[in-house]
């Protein structure tokens, strides 16, 4: 038995597996996924930090993609373990909305930074010799504040219209947190119009920065196919190959969530696709922009080694007080 919503306005989470079997592996699971998520996107923004060589442009918006991804794990997970651990699965009225204000901010803010990114690869690898001037830390931070600026207006736009509808039937969720289209099955009005238009805002959404990162990559392309230099070559792709594999991750899931038709979707492929780009996705930036890239693994070696020689100055130290 679920349990009700303590007033009328609350609603019921139903979860990312409506009755598990084993609720505790399913915790497991995914605690581990977000400590990893945490661990490494505060380890990539440390790393920028502290190397000299990573203070560039590239590094700079990376060190907010992981800001924005930790911020955007902890908006649906603490939540979800929580109501894996209890009987009680309910969330308020005003933490409905407040998830899907965050929710639609961070998501829509990841889309622009992506493609701002993308620009970025374009300007060091086609213009390179204007990239000082083009890419300075002040057109790095605008990027930054209009990624923030127009993932909120999203967030803005749609959120009030979601919650002003009336919701006078069932109260349960069928998702582990409040996702519109889920939230929006629950009303007792027609919500086919709204639904059109939010479909239509999501996809300029989308084909705004997918439109930059065309562009950018098929000017990347058309220089690195000019280069004479085949180190040249290698390096161009080097430099672009981690943001590729971050936004192919990304913006699939995000192409069947918002540009696929309704009958595509069942509850439980909509749950599955939100949990990969909601959980796994955070996870997999960093470790993907780790492990494909030589600077920050270079920068990684770095800090290990500083830490593994003051452990053997400490411990030669003691040993000669004994």
């Amino acid at each position: 038995m679920e349990a009700a919503p303590q007033n009328s306005t609350d609603f019921t989470l139903l979860g990312l597996i409506t009755h598990p079997a084993y609720p505790g592996l399913v915790f497991a699971v995914v605690f581990s996924i977000f400590l990893v998520a945490i661990m490494a996107n505060t380890l990539m923004i440390l790393l920028i930090r502290m190397d000299a060589h990573l203070h560039t442009p590239m590094y700079f918006l990376l060190s907010q993609l992981s800001i924005m991804d930790m911020v955007y794990i902890c908006i649906t997970v603490p939540k979800m373990l929580r109501d894996l651990l209890s009987k009680e699965k309910v969330i308020s009225f005003l933490g409905c909305a407040l998830q899907i204000f965050l929710y639609l901010t961070l998501i829509g803010g990841e889309f622009l930074l992506l493609g701002l990114m993308a620009y970025d690869r374009y300007v060091a690898v086609c213009n390179p010799l204007r990239y000082p001037l083009l890419m300075t830390h002040r057109i790095c931070l605008l990027m930054v504040v209009a990624s923030w600026i127009g993932g909120s207006l999203d967030g803005f736009l749609l959120t009030p219209f979601t919650m002003s509808f009336p919701y006078c039937g069932s109260r349960e969720i069928n998702h582990f947190f409040c996702e519109i289209p889920a939230v929006l099955k629950l009303s007792c009005v027609d919500t086919s119009l709204y639904e059109t238009l939010m479909y239509a805002c999501c996809v300029l959404m989308l084909l705004i920065p997918v439109s930059v990162i065309s562009v950018s990559y098929t000017r990347i392309l058309l220089t690195v196919h000019r280069m004479n230099s085949a180190e040249g070559r290698r390096k161009a792709f080097a430099t672009c190959s981690s943001h590729i594999v971050v936004v192919s991750i990304f913006y699939g899931a995000a192409f069947y969530t918002n540009v696929l038709p309704h009958s595509y979707h069942t509850p439980e492929k909509d749950k599955v696709v939100s949990a990969f780009y909601t959980i796994l996705t955070p996870m997999l930036n960093p470790l993907i922009y780790s492990l494909r890239n030589k600077e920050v693994a270079a920068a990684l070696r770095k800090v290990l080694g500083r830490c593994t020689s003051s452990q053997r100055i400490r411990a030669g130290d003691a040993s000669s007080k004994h």
